[in-house]
Formats: C-alpha cells, sequence, structure tokens
C-alpha cells in the first residue's frame, strides 16, 4: 500500500481540467473534463488512508472512499467500481452534483493537514463512467423472483435506490411518478451543466432491464387512488420528494415576471431535451437579452443564476440576505457563478418587486448579522434607509421548498404529517401509521441532497423488507 498511496507530501491536488468561463458560458456542458487514466491514479494515490476517514464519516451512504481510492491508484478499476457501487446506487450522480466541498472534501483529513483535499468526487466519477464504457455495470438480476410487490411513489433519487434494492431481492417493483420521465429533479431540476440528462436516463434504463416496471405521468389520486395503490402491492413507499415552492410576501410579488425557481429550471430543461416549452418560446421563461435578479443562497439560486448566463442573460445578480459564509449553498458553486459572470449581492433582502404589469426592478434592503439565533445562525438584522434597487427583466424566487398537502392530494387523511408537513414515521423501520406504507427522502426529511435520499431509500427498502418477511399479516411497529 505505502507504495502507491500516502503521496500528498510530493503530489498536488489537481481537478480535471476546467473549461474556461468564456467557452461555459456558451452551451450547457459539464465544466470539467473527464480525469485521463494517469492524472486520476495520481490523485487517487494522494489518499493517507487514515485510520478513522473522515471522508467516509460525513458521506451520508458512507461510501468506503479509502479502499475505493487505493483500488484506482493501483488501476484495478472494476474492483474500484464495486466498492463504490456497493454502498451508492447512484454513484455516476454523486460525483457530479454532491457538494463535496461540505462532505468528503471538505472533511477529508489530508485538507485539514494543510496539503489540500483528495478529489474524491473527480475519481468517483472517473471510475464509474469507466465502469459503464467498459460494460461493468448490469442491471439487477435477482437470484430469484419473489411473489411480492412493492409501490413507490415517485421516481426521483430516493425511488430509484429504493426500487434498484428491493429488486436486488426478488420483488416485483413497479415505481409511480407524475412526469412524463422518470428521475424527478435529477431530470427537470438540475440543470445540464451539472448532470447531463443521458447519465440519469441510462441509469433508469439499466433498472427498467433490471425488472423494475415504471409508470409515469401517473398522478395519484387521480389515476388511482391511494388506497387502490395499497390494495395493489404488499407494502407501499412514498417518495414524492418536495415541491411545494416557499414564497415571500413582499409588495408587488404577483407582479408578471416574478417565477418560483422550479417553474425557471423545469422550462430550461425541458427545452434542452427537445421538449415543445411554450413559457420559454414565448420568452416569459427565458433569459436572453434580459436582467435577471435570483433571490436566494442555496443550490437552487445557484442553478438559476448559471442557467441565465448561459441563456445570454444582460446581467445576472442574485440576492442573498447573509454574506457567503452563511449560505447554504456549495462554496464551489458560487465561485463557478462568479468565473462565469453572476454578480452576487450578500447582506440584501427584497423589500418590494416594482413595475406595473410586470417586475421592472427589486428593491433590496440592507442587512447586518446580529446575534445567533436556535440553529447558530447569525439574524439577518434590516438597516434602515439603505434600500436600493437592481433592474430585473425576470425575478426568480429561489427560497427552498416545502412538502405539498399528501393527505389532502392522496385523499388520505388517516396519512400523519408533522408540522412542517412532512410524513411522519417511525425511524427505526421507515414506516408509517399506516401499516404497510412506508416514506423517504425529502417527503420525510425536508428538502435535502440527492445523496441523502439515496441513503433513506436503500434504509427503506430494508424497512420493508424486512416488513414483508416478517410482519405481513400481523400488527407492525408503526410510526410513533
Amino acid at each position: 500500500m505505502t507504495n502507491k498511496m500516502l503521496k500528498f507530501v510530493d503530489v498536488s491536488p489537481k481537478m480535471p481540467e476546467k473549461r474556461t468561463a468564456d467557452a461555459r458560458r456558451q452551451d450547457f456542458d459539464e465544466i470539467y473534463n473527464r480525469y485521463l487514466p494517469d492524472a486520476a491514479r495520481e490523485q487517487a494515490s494522494r489518499c493517507s488512508q487514515c485510520g478513522v476517514p473522515f471522508c467516509q464519516v460525513h458521506c451520508p451512504v458512507h461510501n468506503n472512499i479509502p479502499d475505493w481510492l487505493m483500488l484506482t491508484a493501483e488501476g484495478r478499476l472494476e474492483e474500484a467500481y464495486e466498492v463504490s457501487s456497493a454502498t451508492n446506487n447512484l454513484p455516476e450522480i454523486c460525483g457530479r452534483i454532491c457538494p463535496q466541498d461540505r462532505l468528503c472534501e471538505g472533511n477529508c483529513v489530508i485538507e485539514q493537514s494543510g496539503h489540500g483535499t483528495i478529489t474524491i468526487g473527480s475519481v468517483e466519477k472517473y471510475i464509474t463512467d469507466t465502469a459503464f464504457e467498459r460494460g461493468w455495470v448490469k442491471p439487477v438480476n435477482p437470484p430469484r423472483e419473489l411473489d411480492a410487490s412493492v409501490g413507490i411513489i415517485g421516481g426521483g433519487p430516493t425511488g430509484m435506490a429504493a426500487a434498484e434494492q428491493l429488486r436486488r431481492r426478488g420483488y416485483k417493483v413497479h415505481v409511480y411518478d407524475r412526469y412524463d420521465r422518470i428521475g424527478g429533479l435529477l431530470i427537470y431540476g438540475i440543470p445540464n451543466f451539472k448532470l447531463a440528462k443521458e447519465i440519469v436516463q441510462r441509469r433508469v434504463d439499466l433498472l427498467e432491464q433490471g425488472g423494475v416496471e415504471f409508470h409515469p405521468n401517473f398522478e395519484v389520486g387521480s389515476d388511482a387512488t391511494f388506497q387502490e395503490i395499497r390494495d395493489r402491492h404488499d407494502a407501499v413507499l412514498i417518495a414524492t420528494g418536495v415541491y411545494k415552492a416557499r414564497d415571500i410576501q413582499v409588495p408587488g410579488v404577483g407582479l408578471g415576471s416574478v417565477v418560483p425557481a422550479l417553474d425557471y429550471l423545469v422550462a430550461s430543461n425541458r427545452k434542452g431535451l427537445g421538449d415543445s416549452v411554450p413559457a420559454f418560446e414565448d420568452g416569459s421563461l427565458d433569459a436572453e437579452n434580459k436582467n435577471i435578479v435570483v433571490i436566494g443562497g442555496g443550490d437552487t439560486a445557484m442553478d438559476c443564476v448559471r442557467t441565465a448566463i448561459r441563456q445570454g442573460a444582460n446581467s445576472v445578480t442574485c440576492l442573498y440576505r447573509r454574506d457567503r459564509e452563511n449560505m447554504p449553498g456549495s462554496r464551489r458553486e458560487v465561485q463557478y457563478a462568479e468565473e462565469e459572470g453572476v454578480t452576487f449581492t450578500w447582506l440584501a433582502s427584497p423589500e418590494a418587486f416594482t413595475g406595473d404589469d410586470t417586475v421592472s426592478a427589486v428593491r433590496a434592503q440592507r442587512i447586518h448579522l446580529g446575534v445567533p439565533d436556535a440553529s447558530g445562525r447569525q439574524t439577518p438584522e434590516l438597516i434602515p434607509g439603505s434600500s436600493f434597487s437592481v433592474n430585473a427583466d425576470i425575478a426568480i424566487k429561489a427560497l427552498g421548498f416545502d412538502p405539498e398537502d399528501l393527505p389532502t392530494l392522496f385523499d388520505a387523511p388517516e396519512l400523519q404529517v408533522t408540522k412542517w408537513g412532512t410524513v411522519r414515521i417511525n425511524h427505526r423501520t421507515m414506516m408509517t401509521k399506516l401499516e404497510g406504507v412506508f416514506a423517504a427522502g425529502d417527503i420525510v426529511r425536508g428538502a435535502s441532497l440527492v445523496v441523502w435520499g439515496i441513503r433513506d431509500g436503500r434504509e427503506a427498502a430494508e424497512g420493508i423488507h424486512d416488513y414483508i418477511q416478517t410482519n405481513a399479516g400481523r400488527p407492525a411497529v408503526a410510526a410513533e
């Protein structure tokens, strides 16, 4: 091991070649090229093989990162893929969109020692892309087929992860999704420059080849009642995610061209997929030659500002009420956005949208960060007399997402939710108060990361398996 590893003293960290900002602004292609094999081996060899691997500890799916880095450094890529995919159903996606700077790479011991982090995400992407190219990634082939079936409501990362885990055990798996393509926000929410749609589609194709049955354009409550879905299957998993956009209550919020972030991103992604998108084609959701203001500081806001740049906006401004150090999104995303020409106005909160029928400007107030609140973050406080305006032809609200009212949508008032609207479960079993009905992902934990959704889907699959094998037909441990 010492011959191949522990090279962090002599080898500096180096990401794959990054395309210039001028080139990136012209298209929706990914911003990093792929590692060449020698570069991937060299960067993997920097790993110190820690006794306590904090990269793994801080990975939500607890990837065995040191082992697959060592295997990569030794040129044993097929084994590296096997180790990587053993804990993660979507490693090619996590390698692209995980905020590694906040998770594995940010907690790397080598990073903390001042030698620069191991480029874990880029190596993970290299391993999995190589595995696909060489035919190592195969559809699920369960050793035996079981009579039991599971219905999954929601085809995003949580539903996909659960579907694969359940098929591995031989269950019949049916995934119901309201959209015309499977993938959820991986397809319609995340732009191509972070995640090309063919990457998602090839994983969906693999699941389908492995026996998972997908039912797109399926709305629970209209195409079938929730009870009918329950009657079809031995267990049901709710993995709908959270799609209800948070709003802001200020004057002018109802003006034309003040739009939710997801509406804007879905229009752009559908256009990229070749769909007819009237709201894009008539210019109302197209940023070309317009002044764009995005309100928010999370990853969705970063997706919006960087999309607007690529659509040819005249100017793109991001207003955020806290400072750079306190923003919830990835610091790398901010860096990329600044390179591409986005202006960040920190410590600013909108107080009104101005204009006649449509927005023409966003009026904001300067913010002072006061004492920390219960979460430990400093409380934004308005500075009197500090108002200023930013020209806006489109104002995009990227303020986060809340759960939809599932008991009403599903006509299932007995489905219990928390005060935040998330589905209440027993976290030991992942089951709701309704026997045989489980829930996982954002609809339980609130809006979060894709990698957390994958972990939740895997845990829900284990809970469903335990329930079907041991508790079917008898009282089970339901939600507390």
